[in-house]
């Protein structure tokens, strides 16, 4: 590791901005085909609002990287990034933890791993500084996520001629399990998908659920501020704002009990809020979908009228950032770079893709297709029929205004083009479609 120099990161290597999933899966990319990168991270030196650990890859959120499986989107996006060599998909098989049929990672351990991997490789200088410029006359990838600095923020404005846009993204509390009231718990995966300690399930009756939600509703909220206009992602919103919307919305949402049974009652309950685990051992849970604006002694309060967690202690309470993202559509050609300045890339969350996936998938596109160029070649679109190759060209192309970010999903892909009713063998197949074509472009490109 090297610390960085008044007169900047120094000339030679690639520069790849941001140390998140895009940014060390980018770096991992260019460093595999033997090219010398230089990674520059702002932390320990400065934190973002939402960022604790020195530790590159970090994982804000959820500890999950979403469901596995060829029927689910998620699950095809993650089999495309392991066959082409994925990073971020290696230490998650490390590293995973039990959680049903989703992917879910001890996010220290996992992060951990992405540190040491990329500090030790010889390809790669890691630099701890803010980087407060937009590189514009060198190959670079800028990969400094959601919650990149003002300064940065700033320049890249400057550099595409228009504002950067931004939404708001939430954070579910964590908690200790050795706080948990076991006796008003239960474990089991929905459906009986997974192992039965894979999550906690907390039930409410509905007279408790009533008093939950009213308490949610009273809760004091942090306030907006003053210049912000909060348009938050629809995936992401506020367990606050759903309860707004009427109780059912939660009921058909992060609290329904579709799927589980009681196996002290031998019913469904009424409500249940489900814990997922952040660790193996279950030392620390997160609250499945628990995003909140709630200030932080409120959310102590209203969490701790659920029956399970009424001693809880907190390791981390929810929170609502400002996430920065540019208009792909109208900066960003296929290849995820600048239109006005073509050496410049995008990657990660900045691209508007949203979720650690859908971000590490795009930081492991930027780094292929620039070594490519820099072999002095230029490197065929990934296929519109492949994951990665959807979610490219929704952040590049999306005919949707305003744009938006999107996670992966299977609408993103293009049709069959057979009329199939079935809607879980339409899936089936735009995976199989989907993994032959990345096959094709695959032995096309070698």
């Amino acid at each position: 590791m090297e610390e960085a120099s008044e007169a900047g990161f120094g000339e030679g290597p690639i520069l790849v901005l941001g140390g998140g999933l895009a940014g060390c899966e980018a770096a991992w990319q260019l460093a595999s085909a033997g090219i010398d990168v230089r990674l520059v991270e702002m932390k320990p030196v400065r934190f973002s609002p939402a960022h604790v650990s020195p530790l590159l890859g970090e994982l804000v959120c959820s500890n999950s990287l979403k469901s596995e499986g060829p029927g689910q989107a998620s699950g095809l996006l993650q089999e495309e990034m392991r066959r082409l060599g994925s990073l971020v998909l290696e230490a998650a098989a490390a590293h995973r933890v039990p959680a049903g049929h989703a992917l879910a990672v001890d996010r220290e351990a996992f992060a951990r791993y992405l540190t040491d991997v990329l500090e030790s490789h010889p390809r790669v200088t890691l630099v701890r500084a803010e980087a407060c410029e937009v590189p514009r006359r060198a190959p670079s990838i800028v990969a400094t996520g959601p919650l990149s600095s003002d300064a940065l923020a700033a320049d890249l404005a400057r550099l595409t001629g228009s504002d950067a846009l931004y939404f708001y993204d939430a954070v579910a509390p964590i908690v200790e399990g050795d706080s948990l009231d076991l006796s008003s718990a239960f474990g089991a995966s929905r459906y009986g998908k997974g192992g039965e300690g894979d999550y906690l399930n907390c039930p409410l009756s509905r007279e408790e659920f009533d008093v939950f939600c009213a308490a949610l509703l009273a809760g004091e909220k942090v306030p907006t501020r003053a210049f912000e206009e909060e348009r938050v992602f629809q995936a992401c919103q506020p367990i606050e704002v759903l309860a707004a919307r009427g109780p059912k919305t939660l009921l058909f949402g992060p609290m329904k009990p579709v799927g589980l049974e009681d196996p002290r009652t031998g019913r469904r309950p009424y409500a249940v809020v489900q814990l997922r685990r952040e660790d193996a051992a279950g030392e620390r849970w997160n609250l499945v979908g628990f995003q909140t604006k709630l200030t932080y002694p409120e959310q102590e309060r209203v969490f701790r009228l659920i029956p399970a967690l009424r001693e809880a202690r907190f390791c981390r309470l929810g929170s609502l950032h400002r996430n920065t993202y540019v208009d792909g559509p109208r900066l960003l050609d296929r290849y995820l770079r600048l239109r006005r300045s073509p050496w410049t890339q995008l990657a990660g969350q900045i691209t508007g893709v949203e979720g650690y996936l859908e971000s590490a998938a795009t930081g492991l596109w930027a780094g292929l297709n620039l070594a490519r160029r820099l072999a002095g070649c230029t490197p065929d679109p990934l296929p519109p029929e492949t994951a990665v190759g959807a979610l490219v060209s929704h952040v590049t192309a999306s005919p949707t205004r305003p744009f938006e970010p999107m996670n992966m999903n299977f609408g993103l892909l293009p049709p069959l083009g057979v009329n199939i009713r079935d809607k879980a063998k339409v899936k089936e197949e735009k995976a199989a479609r989907a993994l032959r074509a990345l096959e094709g472009w695959k032995e096309a490109w070698s």
